[in-house]
C-alpha cells in the first residue's frame, strides 16, 4: 500500500458517522452507571424493569463497558486509518454479544422490558457486525495502514 491510497469520502462519511453512533452508546452507558437509584426509579415504572436493571451483574456492565470503549477506539482509529481499528470492532462486538447474552439469554430481559426491547440490542449487534466487515474491507481495500 502506498501513502497516496486514495480513500473515497463514504470511507469518511461512514467512519464519521460509526464514531457518533458509538459515542452515543459511550454516553448511554456513562448515564446507565452513573444513575442512583432514585433515578433508576424516575425510568423504570415497573418492579419487574427496576429489578432486572438494578441486577445485571458486574461481568455484564463491564462488558457494556468494553463494547461501547473498543467501539469508540476502533472509530478513532479509522478515522487514522489504522488496521487495529478491526481488532478494536471484533473487542466490540464480543462485548455486545456478552452483555445481551445475560440480558436476554441468562437474565429475564425479555420479560422484565418486554419483546420491544429487543429491538435495540438487535440494531447494535448488526452495527457492530457491519463496522468489522468494514474495517475489514478497508484493510483489503489498501485504506487502513
Amino acid at each position: 500500500m502506498s501513502e497516496s491510497t486514495k480513500v473515497p469520502v463514504s470511507f469518511w462519511v461512514v467512519s464519521g458517522a460509526a464514531l457518533v453512533w458509538n459515542l452515543f452508546g459511550l454516553l448511554a452507558y456513562y448515564l446507565r452507571v452513573s444513575a442512583t437509584p432514585e433515578i433508576l426509579a424516575e425510568m423504570y415504572k415497573t418492579e419487574a424493569e427496576l429489578a432486572f436493571m438494578t441486577s445485571i451483574p458486574a461481568w455484564a456492565t463491564g462488558a457494556q463497558g468494553l463494547a461501547v470503549t473498543a467501539g469508540v477506539l476502533g472509530c478513532l482509529l479509522l478515522l487514522l486509518r489504522k488496521k487495529a481499528a478491526k481488532m478494536l470492532f471484533i473487542a466490540s462486538l464480543a462485548g455486545i454479544l456478552a452483555q445481551n447474552a445475560y440480558g436476554f439469554i441468562l437474565g429475564d430481559g425479555i420479560g422484565a422490558l418486554g419483546v420491544g426491547a429487543i429491538v435495540l440490542p438487535i440494531v447494535v449487534i448488526v452495527v457492530a457486525i457491519a463496522l468489522v466487515i468494514f474495517s475489514a474491507r478497508a484493510i483489503e481495500k489498501g485504506w487502513l495502514k
